[in-house]
């Protein structure tokens, strides 16, 4: 995992040089990288764009921005990615006995499940030889985030890996994301 990410999800700046926080983000990364156990899953869908919409797998994403965004797109990527429960575990037990330590484990693991889905973008640029958009998930700009739920149904994200939707749209385990990424015309 990159430090500097950590650290910067940590807000501190990268060229911080206090020990001390430098040896708790190397131990939070540590602690992360121990205990995750990451699944990833995507589907790819036609898709039609509209000025305000956009329909994928029969599902309309009502967002103006998402519109703008897939603009030129008849396919999209929706994917789902989780660290997996234990790290919910660890960065919960931490909030009880040191609160500096869950905040930098949230920070890696924050680094780790972007880390994660990177490598998930790649391999889908690899396996399909395609380019991609960049990620855009339920919650950015005007795509509500109860739209989180089509997504779920989309890629079965409960059943296939495990990842639950709360009544109030929250995955859990929380270290998990979902997104739609354009695939610009091939």
């Amino acid at each position: 995992m990159d430090k500097a990410e950590i650290l910067r999800y940590m807000r501190t700046s990268s060229g911080v040089k206090d020990e001390g926080v430098l040896a708790l983000a190397d131990r939070a990364a540590e602690m992360i990288e121990q205990n995750a156990a990451p699944k990833t899953l995507y589907r790819i869908f036609d898709c039609t764009v509209g000025e305000n919409s956009v329909t994928i797998g029969g599902k309309v994403f009502a967002s103006t921005r998402l519109s703008q965004h897939l603009k030129g797109c008849k396919r999209a990527v929706i994917f789902g990615a989780t660290l997996g429960t234990q790290c919910d575990r660890l960065i919960n037990a931490a909030a009880t006995t040191d609160v500096a330590l869950a905040m930098a484990l949230q920070a890696a693991g924050a680094c780790k499940i972007e880390e994660v889905c990177d490598e998930l973008e790649q391999r889908i640029i690899a396996e399909h030889g395609v380019k991609l958009r960049s990620r855009y998930s339920p919650g950015y700009y005007d795509l509500d985030i109860s739209q989180q739920s089509d997504v779920f149904e989309l890629v079965e994200l409960t059943k296939r890996i495990g990842v639950t939707l709360t009544d109030t749209y929250e995955m859990l385990p929380t270290k998990s994301v979902t997104a739609i990424i354009g695939i610009e015309n091939d």
